[in-house]
């Protein structure tokens, strides 16, 4: 799909990456391959609603998320509904997303997009009345996250130490939940609730499902021994996340999630930790987001 006006949003503080002179460099590739660039820069105070502003100005045809998971989920909100083009440049130090749409992770390569890709249109969620492009979760991943992001202190290695010091303290707690096909009524160690397949880890939580199918999945991992911890860590990498009997899913179009005797949740909404009041209503909002790939290698 030929478009001219390019928009680029950037989080100065993303990732470990460094950023000097990445404008400029960006600039300099649009011009090359015909395309106008132009500029948002986050700064973390309602920065929706500014760029949604700035949308309704400007109009450009395509906007870039540069940076991580946060600043794709926060573009991909603001284009929802719309037949404006997101891409992603993965400048953060997980980019779930973009991982799981096959986009290269080095940033030179992912701005091939500009002039050499192919539209796909994916569906989104709504998790609480809340925005979510990737992947959400209650339970142990989404106190980790909570952790990481209050620390000063970015990268796997941080995220795997906090999860480490967690797990030893960590308590199940109970769920119910409630979806238009099956429910589930027990403790959990976590509960992931996901339209994509991979964490930004690398971890496969949901394998073999589809972004595009009008659906998403309620993934359980139940209370397990410290002896099949290993076990279990082995499968989130292997694509086999059924194969474990501390492990199921459930497939839905709508869910509603309880914690009883709690009247709120802690949940992490890609990558951002928020205390949401119970119960949880979860919607799929089918094929509502236009989303810039690589085209497949058969198609070259």
């Amino acid at each position: 799909m030929l478009f001219k006006s390019v928009l680029f949003v950037l989080n100065p503080i993303s990732g470990d990456i460094e950023k000097e002179g990445l404008e400029q460099k960006i600039t300099a590739y649009c011009m090359e391959h015909g395309r106008e660039a132009s500029f948002f820069h986050t700064s973390g105070q309602n920065d929706l609603a500014a760029l949604r502003q700035h949308l309704q100005q400007h109009q450009p045809e395509a906007v870039f998320a540069a940076g991580g998971d946060g600043t794709v989920s926060l573009v991909a909100e603001d284009l929802t509904g719309t037949d404006t083009l997101l891409g992603i440049l993965p400048l953060g130090s997980g980019n779930g997303l973009s991982k799981d749409l096959q986009i290269p992770q080095d940033p030179e390569l992912a701005l091939r997009l500009i002039w050499e890709h192919e539209v796909r249109v994916i569906d989104t969620l709504r998790v609480g009345g809340h925005f979510s492009a990737h992947l959400a979760d209650l339970g142990f991943n989404a106190l980790v996250v909570e952790r990481f992001t209050s620390g000063d202190t970015r990268g796997p290695g941080a995220y795997v130490r906090i999860a480490m010091q967690e797990y030893l303290s960590y308590e199940p707690a109970e769920f119910v939940v409630e979806t238009d096909h099956e429910s589930f009524k027990g403790k959990a160690f976590m509960l992931t609730v996901a339209n994509a397949n991979t964490f930004g880890s690398n971890v496969v939580i949901n394998p073999d499902r589809r972004m595009d199918d009008g659906q998403f999945e309620i993934c359980v991992i139940e209370p397990f021994p410290a002896a099949a911890a290993p076990g279990i860590l082995y499968r989130l990498y292997t694509d086999s996340f059924d194969a474990s009997v501390y492990t199921h899913r459930l497939s839905c179009r709508w869910a509603r999630v309880w914690v009883p005797g709690q009247t709120e949740a802690l949940v992490q909404i890609d990558g951002e930790p928020m205390s949401l009041p119970t119960p949880i209503y979860i919607e799929i909002i089918p094929r509502s987001l236009r989303v810039l790939t690589p085209v497949p290698a058969e198609h070259i």
